[in-house]
Parts: structure tokens; C-alpha cells; sequence
């Protein structure tokens, strides 16, 4: 258990440690001045505001400005730190695959899969919506009963709990075609609800070392054992669990950005920060995904 001066410190201790490693072969930067508040304070920043349920980027800003500013004297203006968060968007997607990875998140034989709704804005503003116009889309949630505008997130968590892949499509996107996308370093069992339900889908997978296993659909019969299909339920729970986490802490169902550039740094940062919780986690000896407790009230 931290306190949030001590959390701060073992975020950026983590984050220092990681981003070297990352950048010993090609610096992140090859021409001009190193920016007076370095990348692993930036998102140092970013990343402990999440856990604490700032979202905006403006309420990160304020944040540590009034409250933080003796450990980031070299805070900037509130834009610069923005450009500059954002520009990183590259090193929080290798970062969080450098930490599942140290976490063994891809050595696992069991993964999960599962879609989770980002809504753009309400139904009933959606088609005067101007944000993302081209590329957000009218979908479906079977979880939640719903319609909604915006875009559709794709993930894959090991059997622990840590994120291994993510894809962003249109609201309407298939699940099927962006599986692709998520699996890449994983093999095994790989488990999914009915919307990844397809034998040719399957038999495409097997090559690749890939059994995918989906529930069936009600007026379908399954021969598979009432055991087996019983632990593939209770496995399924799981990534409602971390669903759960990303939609609730996170916020990861709303989309506060204009842009895919901004858009892609916000997602990113957010796997990072959930898999970062699980990282500082195990440093604690705890049980990876309880992230509640590891701050001191």
C-alpha cells in the first residue's frame, strides 16, 4: 500500500526504468532539444492521474500544477504538456506490451476475448455530431441492451487479468475480422462469447497454434462436455471483470478527443495504466487485479 507520494514515485521509477530500456537502441527523440519536462515525468503524470480517475487532460494539468509542482518543477504551459503527452502515443502502446510481457501475460495458454462500446455522444445527438465523421458508426451492445454512435474496442487479457491486445473499429465493425488484430504473441486456448462464434473462423485460427472456443447460441446444440463449457463460462467472467475496471476507473467508454491522434494516446494510456496496476500489483505480492487497495486512504 502507497501513499500517493510514494505512488507517484514507484510509477515513475517504473516508468523511467521501462522507457530506457525501450529507447537504448533508437532515442525517442533525433534531432532538437530534450523538452525541459522529461517523457517518463509526462507520463508519470498521466498515468497516476488515471488511477485516480482524472480523465481530461486539462485536470491532469491542474492536478499537478497545484498540487505536485515540486516534484515536476519544469511543469510546461498546459498545451505544451498536451502536444507532448500526445506525441508519445507510440511509447505507452510499447510500454504496456513491455510490461504484460515481464508480467508473462503471453507465455499463459489461456487468453480471453471480448468487444466493449465507446460511445461517441448520445443517440439522440449523433447525427449532428461532427466529431470523427467518416469513421465512428451506429452499433450495437448485446450486454447493456443498447444502441450507441462511436466506435467498438477489441481486447484480449490472459488468464491473470492482463491486457495482451487491443483494436479500435467503427461501432458496426466485425469482431471476427478484428480478432486478428488482438491475437498477434499469444497461443492457446483462446475463449470468446457468441459474437466469435464461426467454424471457419475456428479452423482459420488452428494454424497459428489458436483454439478459439465461443458459447453457442440457443437453438444451437453443443456436444462439448456440460463441464468444459461450464469452465469456459466461469473463465469468460473474468474479462467482465477487467471490462468492468476499464469502463468504471478509466472511464475507457468515453471518448473526450477530437481527433485519432488524441484518441489513440488516450486508449493508450489507459491499457498502460491498467497494466501498470497489475505490474505495481505483483511488485506488492497482491492479487494482480485489485487495484483498490493500493492506495492508503
Amino acid at each position: 500500500m502507497f501513499s500517493i507520494e510514494e505512488f507517484i514515485i514507484a510509477v515513475f521509477c517504473c516508468v523511467d526504468d521501462a522507457l530506457k530500456r525501450l529507447s537504448a537502441a533508437q532515442p525517442i527523440r533525433s534531432r532538437g532539444f530534450a523538452p525541459g519536462l522529461s517523457d517518463a515525468e509526462v507520463l508519470t503524470m498521466e498515468l497516476v492521474g488515471e488511477y485516480q480517475g482524472i480523465e481530461s487532460d486539462k485536470g491532469l494539468w491542474r492536478y499537478f500544477h497545484h498540487h505536485w509542482l515540486s516534484l515536476f518543477p519544469e511543469l510546461p504551459t498546459r498545451t505544451s504538456f498536451v502536444r507532448q503527452a500526445a506525441n508519445l502515443w507510440q511509447y505507452k502502446q510499447r510500454l504496456q506490451h513491455y510490461l504484460a510481457t515481464q508480467l508473462g501475460a503471453f507465455d499463459e495458454d489461456v487468453h480471453l476475448v471480448d468487444g466493449l462500446p465507446m460511445s461517441l455522444c448520445c443517440l439522440t445527438y449523433a447525427a449532428r455530431c461532427r466529431s470523427f465523421q467518416g469513421e465512428a458508426s451506429y452499433g450495437y451492445c448485446a450486454a447493456k441492451d443498447e444502441f450507441f454512435y462511436g466506435f467498438r474496442g477489441h481486447l484480449s487479457i490472459s488468464v491473470s487479468g492482463v491486457i495482451t491486445g487491443f483494436a479500435l473499429t467503427p461501432a458496426n465493425g466485425d469482431e471476427r475480422e478484428a480478432l486478428w488484430e488482438v491475437i498477434p504473441g499469444i497461443r492457446g486456448l483462446l475463449i470468446g462469447d457468441k459474437g466469435y462464434l464461426s467454424q471457419p473462423l475456428h479452423e482459420a485460427l488452428l494454424p497459428s497454434g489458436v483454439n478459439l472456443q465461443t458459447a453457442m447460441r440457443s437453438n444451437m446444440k453443443d456436444a462439448r462436455p456440460k463441464d468444459w463449457v461450464h469452465c469456459l463460462q466461469t473463465f469468460r467472467r473474468l474479462i467482465e471483470t477487467v471490462n468492468g475496471q476499464l469502463a468504471e476507473r478509466f472511464h475507457f467508454e468515453r471518448i473526450r478527443a477530437r481527433d485519432l491522434w488524441h484518441l489513440t494516446s488516450r486508449i493508450a494510456r489507459k491499457l498502460l495504466a491498467h497494466t501498470l496496476c497489475c505490474w505495481l500489483n505483483r511488485q506488492q505480492e497482491r492479487p494482480l487485479l485489485q487495484f483498490d487497495g493500493l492506495l492508503a486512504d
